[in-house]
């Protein structure tokens, strides 16, 4: 059964406690303080209306229209009509985990008690979390500046009686679901509006599942490489600590660390440690520093992203004594950057792990050529490596950061973008292609290995070899390869080759990322 044990704008939020959140796994609750900072904060927002105090946002317009006083009597209309009239997004809806993350971190943001809005507004915005009635939010349409206005916009469309939602898997009007359950719509109160829309919540979601499918990739390509080095009778000499501690990034220590783990006590290793090559290609002597690289992107990502999980991103902010202040907290540029940067570097994950594919298929140091004894009739793996190649341009296309682009938007008022949104839409596309390329690998790298029997690899790589082949066979001839990269490529995205990996090696007492995990475990 779920328990309740986070609470929205009092406890810390971090990563893994958002996916908890997502999945259902954990439950959130407000404690007795929040609550009490939330009421405060909408009373003083009541006070600026009542003392008619020209405050943006409360009593303006909004963008361009901020100069233009708005009466008490509008001041409720004004925030129904924003919800209205920034629902502009289009194209494919979110997937429903990114928009219940976007709601779960908004929640936690206005629980803070900077926002001014109404304590009902956030029992609302829970329920639809804990119900799991998830509104429908169009993926494209944020240049991610005053937040993510048209997707935030669209997310709270329910609370008003508008828009859609998906409900047990069906998405249906809003409206009906609302009915169903015997609600009515919210009756939003001055400012709300605005708080609800301004803030960077769709490029934070992408950012959390950002950084957590990017970890996964990482931690699967060490493997991955790993069985596709033993394959190719490749040295574990080029990850010896020694080395590492003469330019110690953290990402290149942890990925030699973890492949002296994943290599040790191997029979394969052991078998040509006189074999005379003097150096292997990059693609697998530089694992530590290609794959190191990308690790000490992706911490930069987790870094920042989890100080926007705990950060009040709307506009203005409502300070405890009643000042107000008109910022820019909602800007997503703090986010874009990152985001650009680990698409990069996902995007170089892929890359050698194209090349080790290519090694695989040349026929060299004992292995057959396309991996297989009879090629001619058949074309072996020849023909996967081309899907690794166009997954990896159509990848490469993908890497010109967003958010060196700014076109301006309300007149000039908003003169300066970040583009965020697609910064972040942009590397969960280069990690759907990553997770495809490595299964791709994967599947290589097995075939490969059992060229190398009766020999054994290590203990880890021979039960990651097994566990493939839970689902995955040996292909002596040609066979709709199709199937089998579907099959690696599912144990690869729902995380569980990883994990069946951690866990093996923890039963034998191994912790791959010892030493590491403050920084590189979530």
């Amino acid at each position: 059964m779920n328990t309740t044990n986070f609470q929205y704008g009092s406890d810390v939020l971090g990563i893994g406690t958002v996916i908890g959140l997502a999945s259902g796994s954990l439950r959130g609750s407000f404690s007795p303080a929040a609550e009490k900072r939330i009421r405060a904060s909408q009373a003083q927002v009541a006070d600026i209306v009542s003392r008619q105090k020209t405050v943006y946002g409360i009593n303006t317009g909004f963008g361009i229209l901020a100069h233009t006083k708005i009466s008490e009597e509008d001041t409720r209309i004004l925030q129904h009509k924003i919800l209205q009239s920034h629902s502009v997004g289009v194209g494919d809806a979110v997937p429903t985990e990114i928009a219940r993350i976007m709601l779960i971190t908004k929640i936690h943001a206005l629980a803070q008690g900077y926002s001014g809005v109404q304590w009902e507004t956030l029992q609302r915005l829970l329920w639809h979390v804990e119900e799991d009635v998830i509104p429908v939010v169009p993926e494209k349409g944020s240049v991610g500046a005053s937040g993510d206005l048209a997707p935030l916009s669209h997310l709270f469309l329910p609370l008003i009686g508008l828009g859609e939602v998906v409900h047990r898997g069906v998405r249906r009007p809003a409206r009906e679901v609302l009915e169903q359950y015997g609600l009515a719509p919210v009756q939003l109160g001055p400012k709300e509006g605005l708080a609800l829309i301004n803030g960077t919540q769709f490029i934070l979601a992408y950012a959390v599942k950002g950084v957590q499918r990017l970890h996964n990739c990482l931690e699967a390509a060490d493997i991955i490489g790993a069985m596709s080095l033993e394959a190719l009778t490749g040295t574990k000499a080029p990850f010896d600590e020694r080395l590492h501690r003469l330019r110690p990034y953290a990402g290149n220590s942890l990925v030699a660390q973890r492949l002296r783990f994943l290599l040790g006590n191997s029979e394969i290793m052991q078998s040509h440690v006189d074999c005379g090559r003097v150096q292997d290609p990059y693609s697998l002597r530089c694992m530590p520093q290609v794959h190191g690289a990308s690790r000490n992107a992706w911490l930069h990502l987790r870094q920042l992203t989890e100080v926007e999980l705990n950060s009040v991103t709307d506009n203005p902010i409502i300070l405890e004594e009643g000042d107000t202040i008109s910022g820019g907290n909602f800007h997503g540029q703090p986010l874009a950057l990152p985001l650009d940067y680990a698409c990069l570097a996902a995007a170089e994950i892929g890359n050698i792990s194209d090349r080790r594919c290519y090694l695989l298929l040349e026929g060299k140091w004992g292995l057959p050529l396309l991996l297989m004894r009879n090629v001619g009739l058949n074309s072996g793996f020849m023909i996967p490596q081309y899907t690794t190649a166009a997954l990896v341009t159509e990848n490469k296309t993908l890497c010109f950061p967003a958010s060196a682009d700014s076109i301006p938007t309300s007149l000039g008022q908003e003169d300066h973008v970040s583009m965020g949104s697609i910064s972040g839409r942009k590397l969960s596309q280069v990690l759907d292609n990553l997770e495809y390329i490595l299964a791709i690998e994967l599947m290589s790298a097995c075939q490969a290995i059992e060229f190398r029997r009766p020999l054994k690899s290590s203990g880890i790589l021979e039960a990651a070899h097994e566990f493939v082949r839970n689902f995955v066979g040996f292909a002596s001839e040609d066979r709709i390869f199709a199937e089998d990269i579907r099959q690696l490529h599912r144990i690869i995205r729902d995380f569980s080759f990883v994990n069946y990996c951690n866990r093996f090696s923890r039963a034998l007492g191994i912790e791959l990322n010892a030493g590491f995990e403050k920084d590189f475990g979530i």
